[in-house]
């Protein structure tokens, strides 16, 4: 029997790929389990999920006991979505962050001059989305939360030196290291096949130094080694408009869309959208405005391109980018 799984389901197993402690395993958990059709098709899921749930409350009941160990890599997602950089030593991953955000991460032509992972906010048009440069991968070494932080990215940006011969071969490695991890960097996000222990990373491979006269030769043998489905960007950080098309790049692939607030009586607020993902909906807009007032929520009024201006609206209706959102509660 099929599971049919309903659109609601599946934002909550989306949340739960994203979450990033105990805390938000178990909310996340609770409501699957709340949300999941229940009937025969469903009994293993279900029974995975409560298995999971006992696990996350455990944890997070062990966490709350034990006193804090040293420094926490857990970075907040902020802004349209968490992108983390991840490469073999000297691929760029730096250089694009320090390019792209405010935030000064170590750059050198030595390796591993990354040591732990450095946000930084990226700016495109008029909101943000958050880069994270992390320590490289080798064919022998990857930092044991390194895995947790990629699979509960909403990007990855694989990056390959384009004018280095072993970046090819480097770069496999690091793929490697993921796929042993039961990582797997893909065109999109999402669990295998219902398995929760299998994962799916949206993934941009950046391909740095894109200028180089072998660089080509280098990404075909690339993807001789190890075909891939996910998009390729070449960049040369040295040229502006190469440098900011990949800013662009970027943002899209979180496929994510600007939504604007007014106040009744008031006017609109364009200085700081939300942005939800792309096929969001009113109801979601509320839940990240504030928990209650989604809950409270009895209509909207919508001016946009799919509407007419003024239009009243239920908590299930589809935004479009750059919609503008009166709600009522």
């Amino acid at each position: 029997m099929p599971a049919n799984l309903t659109p609601q389901y599946q934002k909550a197993e989306a949340k739960y790929r994203k979450a990033q402690t105990p805390e938000e395993e178990v909310e996340c958990l609770q409501e699957m389990l709340r949300l999941i059709p229940k009937h025969k098709g469903t009994d293993h899921l279900q029974a995975d999920l409560k298995k999971r749930l006992k696990a996350a409350r455990a944890e997070l009941a062990a966490e709350k006991k034990s006193p804090k160990k040293g420094r926490s890599y857990r970075i907040p997602r902020q802004g349209a979505g968490q992108v983390v950089l991840i490469g073999a030593p000297n691929s760029g991953k730096s250089r694009i962050v320090a390019e792209l955000t405010k935030a000064q991460p170590d750059v050198a032509a030595y390796p591993f001059t990354t040591h732990e992972p450095t946000p930084g906010m990226m700016p495109w048009e008029d909101v943000t989305a958050q880069l994270i440069d992390t320590p490289p991968i080798t064919t022998s070494h990857i930092d044991p939360y390194l895995t947790s932080m990629v699979r509960a990215a909403d990007e990855a940006l694989l990056c390959l030196d384009g004018s280095s011969d072993d970046a090819p071969d480097e770069t496999a490695a690091v793929i490697g290291q993921l796929q042993s991890r039961k990582t797997f960097l893909a065109s999109e996000s999402g669990f295998v096949d219902g398995d929760f222990s299998v994962i799916r990373v949206k993934t941009l491979l950046v391909v740095t130094r894109g200028d180089d006269p072998g660089c080509d030769d280098r990404l075909e043998y690339f993807r001789e080694v190890v075909p891939t489905e996910f998009e390729t960007y070449k960049v040369e950080l040295g040229r502006p408009e190469s440098r900011e098309k990949l800013r662009g790049v970027i943002y899209r692939l979180l496929d994510a869309i600007r939504v604007y607030t007014k106040a009744p009586g008031k006017a609109a607020d364009y200085s700081s959208p939300f942005t939800i993902p792309n096929g969001g909906t009113i109801e979601d807009l509320a839940q990240q405005v504030h928990g209650e007032l989604a809950k409270s929520l009895k209509f909207a009024r919508i001016w946009g391109t799919s509407t007419h201006d003024g239009q009243t609206v239920g908590r299930d209706h589809r935004l479009c980018d750059r919609d503008l959102i009166e709600l009522h509660a």
